[in-house]
């Protein structure tokens, strides 16, 4: 994934299909915001396949390069996965699911076979999706009084940041993520509203 400022991921879904010796490897890359979507993905795409011999996954989330997920379910260690998961990183992409579904055709593979067969797969569900630059978002709590509430948004449209989430009272809670690049001047600029509450939050995928 792109170091610094930005990070590359995917925007659609795509879907592509691989076949060796009577085997289908159908893969599915999804962009991906969290493990609780995972979840959901993997359990939709067991119930659309249910007779599939395996549903083989990988994943990776935000831009620390530290969030990643694998697994062969079911095919010899280090066959599935990995794999999967090397066409994620190869083409430098986050915050982004590829799971291939196989149905055996009757034929062994072998351990090489295998391996390039989830491969194959997972770049070609890569190559059928839109990919897009995005800048790294440090995500801010933000409590103000509702009387502030336009200051807090000229800063918020300003620099570019994005409203996560938000309560609006005569007391105001909202999560904002402020792009890394323009960070310190966007901080200065909110700790200059008089009374407002800033903390940074430690993000948890």
């Amino acid at each position: 994934m792109e170091q610094g400022n930005y990070y590359q991921t995917i925007e659609t879904s795509g879907q592509a299909e691989f076949k060796d010796r009577g085997s289908r490897f159908i893969a599915i890359a999804y962009p991906l915001k969290n493990t609780e979507e995972f979840k959901r993905i993997l359990a939709a795409v067991k119930k659309e396949h249910p007779k599939a011999n395996h549903h083989c996954f990988a994943y990776r989330l935000g831009t620390d390069g530290n969030t990643f997920r694998v697994s062969d379910a079911g095919e010899p260690s280090g066959t599935a996965g990995r794999p999967i998961l090397g066409q994620i990183d190869s083409r430098q992409v986050t915050d982004a699911l590829i799971i291939v579904v196989r149905y055996f055709g009757g034929t062994l593979l072998g351990v090489p076979g295998l391996i390039n067969a989830y491969k194959s797969a997972a770049a070609m569900a890569l190559q059928v999706t839109h990919l897009v630059r995005k800048p790294v978002l440090k995500t801010f709590h933000l409590q103000f009084d509702y009387t502030q509430l336009n200051e807090v948004m000229n800063v918020v449209k300003q620099f570019d940041c994005t409203i996560i989430k938000q309560e609006l009272q005569l007391f105001c809670v909202m999560d904002v993520g402020i792009p890394k690049h323009r960070l310190t001047e966007t901080v200065m600029r909110l700790e200059d509203i008089k009374n407002l509450a800033l903390k940074e939050v430690i993000a948890a995928v």
